[in-house]
């Protein structure tokens, strides 16, 4: 499991006009809560950088005036007119505690509807689950070398050890459909099968 460090700073003061002024000096107010007590830090916008413009998920260890937290990022706040980035929130990962994260699919191996001539089209690319900390990986592996042209796989057909996925459980996560030159293909390939039924019928006459 990947896991960043993150060094910050317990806040002294608080209100906009204080998270306006971190700002200005390049640092993002923050929050750690979900264990014993929460905590206020602030933290350069510099170190948030790989957690944050990434698709992965991984762990983060927040280190704040000589204590350590080991958290998973929850969420982030931007400014609706700048977009800059102006909160976000950590979750400490407490053990034994279940934790609700969102975590990647990775889609490993190659359809055989693919391989047909269909498209393997990828509706979801992450799942929401319930897990304790100790079981946390980096993504969900769900394989999709026996799909067929038409087929689907659903949340419900993803079978992952120690989670429980929160996902509506009928909501398809990728599809084999089939293309303009596969119904092209078909299409040529029954045309010569009907051209003997109408010959049959004229000499019937």
């Amino acid at each position: 499991m990947k896991t960043i460090t993150i060094e910050g700073q317990l806040r002294t003061g608080f209100g906009k006009a204080a998270s306006r002024q971190l700002r200005s000096e390049g640092k993002v107010p923050a929050v750690i809560y979900g264990g014993t007590k929460e905590v206020n830090f602030s933290t350069p916008l510099t170190s948030l950088k790989s957690i944050i413009y990434t698709p992965d998920f991984m762990l983060a260890q927040v280190n704040v005036d000589g204590q350590s937290y080991n958290c998973v990022l929850k969420d982030l706040q931007f400014d609706k007119v700048t977009d800059q980035l102006i909160h976000v929130d950590f979750l400490e990962l407490v053990p034994g505690k279940k934790v609700i994260v969102t975590i990647p699919i990775n889609f490993t191996g190659s359809a055989v509807g693919v391989k047909e001539g269909g498209k393997l089209v990828i509706k979801m690319k992450s799942l929401r689950v319930k897990v304790l900390p100790e079981h946390l990986q980096e993504n969900i592996e769900v394989d999709v070398t026996n799909m067929k042209v038409n087929d689907n796989i659903r949340v419900q057909d993803v079978k992952v050890e120690n989670m429980e996925i929160l996902n509506s459980p009928r909501i398809p996560i990728a599809s084999v459909t089939t293309t303009r030159q596969l119904r092209q293909e078909e299409s040529k390939a029954a045309t010569p099968a009907a051209a003997p039924a109408k010959a049959d019928a004229a000499a019937a006459k």
